[in-house]
């Protein structure tokens, strides 16, 4: 297995190459989708072109010059006028020109920590246009002052805003703005360490937590910032390897995109670190994983490549900063991890940014199967586009436990009565109100009270079933694991899993709502009294949230 330090020049040689190989646009640019794609291909070509191993695939001289015109072009986009709302700000979109395009304040929070690190490990190679060019857009940056500003949401905004305090401070040599950043620093991870992380799962916002703070770690001189970095990274390193199963982020996630939800893209950070699975040719989100690096505390490793014995986690989310006094409860985070999955979620509903909660699902490890690597159903809300399979309703109650989730559906009659489904590419056997699968290493079956009809796509099965009252009951179990029960091939685990059919109650009602009996003969049930409250058992037992600790 490659080292830490080969990882990080992989990525940078693959980054590389794809730059220095893809046509420039009209506008002399790379991407207009994005101009921070602009800016992290620009640096990996441009240290590519430095690399003795990496100009064997690359003309040293013609990369060096591709990639410092495309940084020029770049930094050449900030609004550079003082008395502009904009001031030290690029576009982030660039139609239907970069010069036409809107200014916006996204850009700057992460790209702007970025090319102060990039300027400081380089700039000893750069042309002397570049130099001055760098320097003029970091001197705007300081002088914007976007990044003062108080503690208040303790969210990845704020990190980054965080990260840019120390960094322009020292870089500047601002005392004033040192000190608050590092009294920003020992309040945030003060808070984080005592309630745990709001922004739980939030796809790629926690890579711009790791990825500010590791650019500000590498960078500072000051041996009392740097060690309460140190502690912010080994935090950081400590959720992630919680959540961690072979380049997958599993359980359940506060916000995310569509390169994030169903399928794990963003994984760099995570090859980096761990290795443990193939660098993938699709690499949605670059950023600056093939030059920034904290290696993660040992224990941290430990927990992420070591899932040979499956363990419970149960976790309580803090509510936003901002709603805290509202008297807003915590959120409480199931996940049931293995080596082969891993499957879980939030019991709670809750309105994210956008709408984005993802509730539940069953996760497989990236390289498990090809395409998508989650399984999960929901019931559209606001915002939900179709192929998009976000943006959830609240219309649903859920119940986990080892191998299992259930899922159920109370859709009133102004909502459109479809749930849909996501499942992985398998080997799959269909009827009429259920399926069985096998996706990799792992047997799954699949319950739906409805009628459901599927559409096999490349990369995932979509499945649609509607009806008011609805469910969906998921179980899983490992190929070894199965074997022990006799079950060698998907028609066995079928057979054996026909006989472990849920019961459902009829319209309304009162008293047993749905009950289903795992593989492991344990009694799971939802239960339902007159005035439609829902209450949750495991052998006759109600759910008990009393062991769910802060992370």
């Amino acid at each position: 297995m490659l080292d830490l330090h080969q990882r990080k020049q992989e990525i940078i040689g693959k980054i590389a190459r794809k730059a220095f190989e893809q046509p420039l646009l009209r506008s002399g640019l790379l991407f207009e989708h994005d101009i921070r794609d602009n800016f992290y291909y620009a640096s990996y070509l441009f240290v590519g072109s430095l690399d003795e191993q990496l100009t064997i695939f690359i003309d040293a001289d013609s990369a060096k010059t591709k990639a410092e015109s495309l940084l020029m072009k770049v930094l050449e986009l900030q609004d550079q006028n003082p008395i502009s709302s904009t001031y030290g700000h690029w576009p982030l979109h660039l139609r239907p020109t970069p010069q036409e395009a809107p200014i916006n304040t996204l850009p700057v929070e992460l790209m702007g920590s970025l090319m102060v690190y990039f300027y400081e490990r380089y700039r000893h190679v750069f042309s002397e246009p570049l130099r001055v060019s760098f320097e003029i857009a970091l001197l705007h940056i300081y002088r914007s002052d976007f990044y003062r500003k108080p503690l208040e949401h303790y969210h990845h905004h704020e990190a980054k805003y965080t990260a840019t305090k120390l960094i322009l401070g020292q870089f500047y040599q601002d005392q004033k703005l040192l000190e608050d950043g590092y009294q920003s620093l020992c309040l945030t991870l003060e808070r984080i360490t005592a309630m745990g992380m709001s922004e739980y799962g939030g796809l790629p916002w926690f890579w711009h937590w790791v990825q500010a703070f590791t650019c500000a770690w590498e960078l500072t001189e000051h041996a009392e910032i740097k060690t309460a970095l140190a502690q912010m990274l080994d935090y950081l390193w400590h959720v992630r390897s919680t959540y961690y199963l072979q380049g997958a982020w599993v359980g359940a996630h506060s916000r995310g995109w569509p390169h994030d939800i169903p399928q794990d893209k963003n994984v760099l950070f995570d090859y980096v670190q761990f290795g443990d699975f193939t660098l993938p040719e699709d690499m949605p989100r670059t950023e600056y994983a093939g030059f920034l690096s904290y290696e993660a505390p040992a224990l941290a490793r430990s927990t992420a490549l070591n899932r040979a014995i499956p363990v419970e986690v149960k976790r309580l989310i803090p509510p936003p900063a901002a709603l805290a006094e509202y008297g807003k409860d915590c959120l409480h985070s199931y996940v049931y991890i293995t080596e082969n999955y891993a499957i879980g979620g939030v019991w709670e509903r809750a309105l994210e940014f956008d709408n984005e909660q993802h509730r539940w699902d069953v996760t497989l490890p990236i390289t498990a199967v090809e395409g998508v690597n989650r399984a999960f159903f929901f019931h559209p809300g606001k915002w939900y586009a179709e192929g998009d399979l976000r943006h959830q309703s609240e219309f649903s109650e859920v119940l986990f436990h080892p191998n299992v989730v259930v899922a159920r559906y109370q859709i009133p009659a102004e909502q459109p009565d479809e749930i849909i489904g996501c499942l992985p590419q398998g080997e799959w056997i269909e009827e009429p109100q259920a399926l069985y699968g096998r996706c990799g290493n792992v047997f799954m079956a699949v319950y739906v009270q409805q009628p459901y009809r599927r559409e096999v796509l490349a990369d995932r099965s979509v499945i649609k079933s509607s009806g008011r009252t609805n469910a969906i009951i998921l179980a899983c179990t490992d190929i070894v694991n199965a074997q022990t029960r006799g079950i060698i091939d998907l028609n066995q685990f079928a057979d054996a899993m026909r006989q472990q059919q849920p019961i459902y109650a009829q319209s309304g009602e009162v008293g047993q709502a749905l009950t289903y009996t795992t593989l492991q003969g344990e009694k799971i049930a939802f239960m339902i009294d007159e005035v439609g409250n829902i209450t949750r058992f495991v052998n006759g037992k109600e759910i008990d949230f009393n062991d769910y600790t802060v992370s």
